[in-house]
């Protein structure tokens, strides 16, 4: 169902630790609100940079993972919807959440150069974690065919953000 809004939502740049926490096999519903979480909060930070920062490699990134990320999701609830399946809140969901917010607060007390590093920083690192959850997890786990192909058509898509953001960090040197 959600493949690639997993996908989209492995690329924003504020997953953590919380996706390792998961100590059970998430259902399909429970995979479908992991990786819309994902996305939102992806999405969220990029703003949050758009917003911020004044270097220019900086907010495209941004505006390409706010961009990439709201079509991910779009399919992720119209897969949904198709497949008359509700998403539901869980654990794991909810520390992304957490951690995503407290992220946003620290970046929201940087400006300048310390902003865009600790941003792009942050991406990386989100990127790598969401993609070895969806490789190792969330792909392995998901039971509905379609929700399987959205996914890893989404951690393509995430692969490329992760490269985008190494690249743009290299700039920032």
């Amino acid at each position: 169902m959600f493949s690639r809004k997993i996908a989209a939502i492995a690329a924003f740049g504020l997953l953590g630790a919380p996706l390792a926490q998961a100590a059970e096999k998430p259902t399909d519903p429970q995979i479908a609100h992991i990786a819309y979480t994902a996305g939102t909060i992806d999405i969220e930070a990029a703003q949050q940079a758009i917003k911020k920062s004044k270097n220019s490699k900086v907010v495209g990134f941004a505006n390409d993972m706010v961009r990439d990320h709201e079509a991910v999701n779009k399919q992720a609830l119209d897969l949904v919807k198709k497949l008359k399946v509700t998403p539901q809140d869980n654990d794991t969901s909810q520390a992304l959440t957490k951690a995503a917010a407290s992220e946003r607060g620290k970046l929201a007390k940087l400006s300048g150069a310390a902003f865009d590093k600790a941003y792009v920083e942050n991406e990386i690192a989100y990127h790598k974690q969401v993609n070895g959850a969806l490789e190792t997890l969330l792909i392995p786990s998901a039971s509905n065919a379609e929700l399987k192909t959205l996914l890893e058509t989404g951690l393509k898509i995430f692969q490329g953000h992760e490269q985008h953001a190494e690249h743009v960090a290299a700039e920032l040197k």
